[in-house]
């Protein structure tokens, strides 16, 4: 079946599969959200417990999603893996230590031998869940924005700045989605908080949270959205790969192919039909609405920078040197192979749905944490 698609149709193919598993990543940090919510939505240490018992049982979600992620795009794209990856390794080894905090965090936090103490590890969860938020989203900014590297002819990756990726945090344009993701995991949380756990005062005090929230969202949002649209973009000829810029053409991408642009707006479009009926109408069942918006949203945007013939990831020393889907991919040996292994992701997708399923079909209550139950976060 997959041999009889041109190499070009396996690279997209391959895209799109890293798109939705992007939005499915970004969608799953609403772990890292609640994780800085811990002290605003709790009044008590038994209030806490709620929250963490409840980001607890999804957290494993985040890492493996990352971790898909990533290897789809070493299989894949091994070209961007071994420019981003082992380029800009700084910014990377922040990221993956702020993720190895959050899985000690949730092992020991309550352990009988905890000699740091709880509060440590909350500090901890605390962490990831704002520093590794904003580092993964200044990461997937330097998509739009660029990073200083070059190629060699044997694809040797030469970083030209001796701080190796962690230049990114220089670059202001680079926190309007950082801190749009930020604000965003944080109303994604609420929502989940809303639907997983049955409690009056924690419910009233995220659906403050989740109102306050989209007003710090919106504008970090719209300024991304704009300075994308907007800003010029390499893009490359199909035949001979050669890199040229053009003036706006993430917008004539949207234009060019609508299913994109309507992608992008009816994901816009039920994220905030999630936040009017989780605050005005206090419904509870949002997360999932939330979920599709934002999975939606995220997708469109990775497929805008990644088809049309545009370049995804810049070179601001050697424009030549930027990467796209044509001149990064495996082989069509490779990507026809990895293929046929892709027609499991609807199963893993079905099993991980019929788990949350499973687990959240009891809410989490005072009495269940009050309890005795060794397997509590």
């Amino acid at each position: 079946m997959f041999e009889t698609l041109s190499l070009h149709a396996l690279q997209v193919y391959w895209w799109i599969i890293i798109a939705l598993l992007g939005g499915l990543f970004v969608f799953i940090m609403f772990i890292q959200g609640g994780q800085t919510l811990l002290n605003q939505l709790s009044a008590s240490d038994q209030e806490k417990s709620m929250l963490v018992n409840s980001l607890g049982r999804k957290w494993e979600l985040g890492f493996t999603t990352l971790v898909l992620f990533g290897g789809a795009l070493f299989a894949a794209f091994p070209k961007f893996y071994a420019t981003s990856f082992g380029g800009a390794y700084w910014l990377w080894l922040g990221i993956l230590f702020s993720f190895i905090i959050q899985a000690v965090s949730y092992e020991y936090r309550k352990k009988e031998s905890n000699f740091l103490g709880a509060k440590t590890y909350e500090t901890f969860l605390f962490i990831n869940g704002s520093v590794g938020t904003i580092l993964l989203g200044i990461a997937i900014s330097t998509f739009f924005s660029g990073a200083a590297f070059t190629l060699d002819d044997n694809n040797f990756v030469h970083w030209s700045v001796g701080t190796r990726g962690l230049e990114a945090l220089m670059e202001p344009l680079n926190y309007l989605l950082a801190i749009a993701m930020y604000f965003l995991v944080r109303i994604i949380a609420g929502m989940y908080f809303l639907n997983n756990i049955d409690h009056e005062p924690i419910r009233t005090r995220t659906r403050a949270m989740i109102k306050r929230n989209i007003v710090y969202f919106l504008p970090f949002f719209l300024g991304f959205v704009g300075w994308v649209l907007m800003k010029d973009v390499y893009t490359y000829h199909p035949d001979t790969l050669k890199v040229t810029q053009v003036s706006m053409h993430h917008l004539y991408t949207f234009i060019e192919l609508p299913y994109l642009a309507g992608m992008f707006l009816i994901g816009v479009v039920m994220v905030l039909v999630a936040v009017f009926n989780s605050v005005f109408r206090e419904k509870n069942c949002c997360i999932f609405t939330v979920g599709i918006g934002t999975v939606l949203t995220v997708m469109a945007l990775l497929l805008n920078v990644g088809l049309n013939h545009t370049i995804y990831y810049p070179s601001t020393t050697d424009m030549q040197s930027s990467l796209s889907i044509a001149n990064s991919a495996g082989s069509h040996y490779t990507l026809t192979a990895m293929s046929y292994a892709s027609l499991m992701v609807p199963f893993v997708l079905a099993y991980i749905a019929f788990v949350w399923h499973a687990m959240d079909k009891v809410k989490i209550t005072e009495e269940e944490i009050t309890s005795a139950d060794e397997h509590q976060y």
